[in-house]
Parts: structure tokens; sequence; C-alpha cells
């Protein structure tokens, strides 16, 4: 994902580079949108994987909560906001989905525990608890999970060598394409599940969320929160409520927390002026839409105080600092969920994207990998995720199964990005656009912060 991993800048290459600059790995391991984070790509202009629904249910994972909070991330990176707790079961779980009828692969299997490779910190955790567990019971397969920099450099090493040691792998979207171009991840050919209601898995499935590579699981956002406290932001008794709201200073005085970076912020101006979402991109492409996006910004910059880590917004809000403030809905969702602070969020115009699961050509468990993939992207396995952390499944039957958090009593469903209202107006970030344009964009802001 693009929002929410940091690395280290030095002598880095501009690809690596604008990566950096607009927050992508957290130090350690884990990530900030999960501590905070995140950018959806475009989806790959070819045919999309098969996803043919099969006549039976789905896989229904059942789990039982662990004592880690959303902020133990692990790393030091922001936890994916305070990781759920119990997710209502199913009165009657569904029974495990039949292996998929794959394509031949050419070789036998080998033998050994299935791996996986994932982000770590309270992310990884909850797959931990949602998925991995519950598919060993299930399926009698063991899986080893790691821990991996989200890079594809790690991929293109093991497939370069002939030494693949790793079958399955979590992926952001601008990944997932360009591991699918440059042919280190599998095609993907296979029958997913139908929604436990019979619902064929292409209609279940979120838009954009099946990649010709790789199946999404869930989505996390970058959203506005705004102070709770009695006499922050009242205007004769209003509170903002709006995108709009954000930029308008006259009716809503005070500081404005943002995120010290282009990502995000230029979108958000955009919307802000008026244009509609499907010509963000488009006119963020050319030079007059970039000068109008940063103009806008010009209308708040005097009230901006820039925040980098994603714990910050949550503290500048409660601070008195700013009454508004940009931030990833997963970390600041354990501030107001686990430690009760008087925090609000606007999901107006959220901008969210999309982790996916993908198989490294010539996997060494390719049937193994395939068959988890069906388990972990169906309906009860991604709403039991929700119970450890804040992220949105992108399957629509999971939303009837999330229930509440595992460190709190709180009904997660009004806090994930994937809830039918918080979508409303919601514009995926595109993650392409950022690996192409970034680098371009980091420079124009960066002279922009300076004058």
């Amino acid at each position: 994902m693009i929002y929410g991993r940091t690395r280290a800048t030095g002598g880095l290459p501009a690809a690596a580079l604008v990566l950096t600059l607009l927050g992508v790995m957290l130090p350690g391991g884990g990530r900030a949108q999960d501590a905070a984070t995140p950018a959806p790509a475009a989806s790959a202009a070819e045919e999309p994987a098969t996803v043919e629904t099969e006549a039976g249910t789905e896989a229904g994972a059942t789990t039982e909560p662990s004592d880690e909070t959303a902020g133990d991330t692990g790393g030091g990176a922001p936890a994916a906001g305070a990781d759920p707790a119990a997710a209502e079961e199913p009165t009657q779980p569904a029974p495990v989905a039949k292996p998929s009828p794959a394509e031949p692969s050419g070789h036998s299997e080998a033998k050994g525990p299935l791996t996986v490779v994932s982000w770590g910190g309270v992310y990884s955790k909850s797959q931990q608890e949602a998925i991995y567990r519950p598919f060993t019971r299930a399926t009698g397969i063991a899986i080893s999970d790691k821990v991996y920099a989200g890079t594809l450099d790690q991929i293109r090493s093991q497939l370069a060598g002939g030494e693949i040691a790793w079958d399955v792998v979590d992926v952001d979207p601008a990944d997932a394409e360009t591991g699918c171009d440059e042919g280190l991840f599998e095609r993907l050919s296979f029958v997913l599940p139908a929604a436990p209601d019979g619902t064929s898995a292409s209609d279940d499935f979120l838009p954009g969320t099946i990649h010709p590579c790789a199946i999404g699981s869930v989505a996390w956002s970058m959203v506005i929160a705004r102070s709770g406290s009695e006499g922050e932001v009242l205007a004769d008794d209003l509170r903002p409520d709006s995108l709009a709201d954000f930029f308008d200073l006259q009716t809503f005085p005070g500081g404005r927390g943002l995120r010290r970076t282009p990502m995000a912020n230029l979108e958000w101006a955009l919307l802000a002026d008026g244009v509609a979402p499907g010509e963000v991109y488009d006119l963020l492409r050319t030079e007059a839409g970039v000068e109008r996006a940063l103009a806008k910004l010009d209308t708040i910059k005097e009230a901006i105080v820039w925040w980098q880590d994603a714990n910050e917004p949550a503290e500048l809000l409660t601070g008195g600092q700013v009454v508004m403030s940009s931030t990833y809905n997963a970390p600041i969702f354990n501030d107001i969920a686990v430690r009760q602070r008087p925090i609000e969020l606007i999901w107006d115009h959220q901008l969210w994207d999309i982790d996916l699961w993908a198989i490294l050509s010539g996997a060494p468990h390719r049937e193994a990998a395939l068959e988890f993939i069906r388990f972990a992207t169906s309906t009860q396995p991604l709403a039991s995720q929700t119970r450890w952390l804040p992220y949105g499944p992108v399957r629509r039957s999971s939303a009837p199964l999330t229930g509440d958090f595992v460190h709190a009593e709180i009904d997660i469903a009004p806090y994930l990005p994937t809830t039918p209202e918080n979508l409303e107006t919601a514009l995926r970030s595109d993650a392409l656009f950022w690996r192409e344009e970034g680098p371009a964009l980091v420079d124009r802001f960066n002279k922009w912060l300076a004058r």
C-alpha cells in the first residue's frame, strides 16, 4: 500500500523515494495504515481473474480473540487502528468451500508448510487469527507466516535465482499490476466461492477488487477526524460533517491537520473545489489541475499543522492544536474505541485502497496456495478479520457478519471503509497514478510548501 509504510530514504531511486515520501513502510515491520495508512490502483486493462461461482457455500471461520491490542503493531507502526473484537458469528457456520479446479501447474507439489508473506504487526495478527489458523483447522494445511518489507525486489530475486521460497504474498494494487506485467505472479483462473446467499463472487466483490493476478481482501482509508469535545469546532451549534467544511475556515475556524505529502491532499483539494471524482486523476496529470489543487490548499495553508506519524492526528485533536485532521482510519479508531478519546470521523470523500493476495509464479505449493486464497477471501474470514482491526472486507456479504471489536464493546461496522454508507462519496486512490506521477508531484508540493 502507498500510505503508511515508512522507510529510510537515503540513496533510494526515484520510484522508491516517492513511496517513502508518500509514507510507505514502518520501521521494523507493520504499516502506518495499520497504525495508520494507503491508495488504490487502477485495475488492469487485461481480463479479470475467472470468478465463476460455486454452488457450494463459503468457508466459515470462527476465531477466538487474542489479548493484543491494535496499538501493538510491532515495529512501531501505528496499529491499523484498534483491532476488532469478536465479530458476530453466523448461527450456522457454513461448510468449507471445496478446493478449486485449478489448472495443472506442471510440477509436483513440494512438501512442507504453505508459506504466506504479509506486513507484520497487528495486520498480520488479524490474519493469523481470522484466516491462517481457521484455514489450517479446516484443511490440515500448515502455514508458515513471514513478514516482508513490501518490495517486489525480494520476489524478483527468488524467481531470478530459481529458488522460490514463498507461495502467497499480500500486495498493494500497484505491485499487483507491476508483478503481473513482469510475470512475478501467477495469472489466476479458478473458482471463487459464492456468497452464503448464492450471490456470485463477481457481484459480491466490490468493483475493481479482483485483478488478473491477485484477489482483493480488505480496504483501509484516509478520512477526516474532528474533535468531539464540547465547545470545540462549533459554529452556532453546528459541527463539520463534510470535506467542504474542512476547507471552510470562516464557519469552522481553527487548525487543520494534514499529512506532509501531496497524496490525498491534492485529491481532496480538487474534490473540495467541485471536481467530479471521476475526473480527479485525469486533471492531476495536467499542469492546470495541479495548480488548481495547490490554489485550493492555499485557502487553508495558514491553518495547516503538518503531521507524519500515524499517531499524530489524535494528539493534535485532543491537544487542541487542530479542530479537524486527516487520518488513517485504523489508528484513529484505536483512540476512539480503546482510549475513548473525544474524536469523531467524517467519511465524506474518504480515500480508500485495498490489499490483495497473489501467488508467486512457480510457487512450491501452488494448489495449496489457490485453496488458501479461496478461503482467505471468502465471506466469513473477511468478516472475522474486522474483529482485530477496522479494515473493511471487500465482499459485500461480509458486512452483516461483522460485530464488536476485540478490545472494546463497540460495533465495528460504522468504522469500516467499506460499510455502504461510508462508501457513498468515497474516491478510490489510484496507486498507479502515484507511482507514475509521484516524483514530479512531490517536487511540486515541496516547492509549494517553501513559497
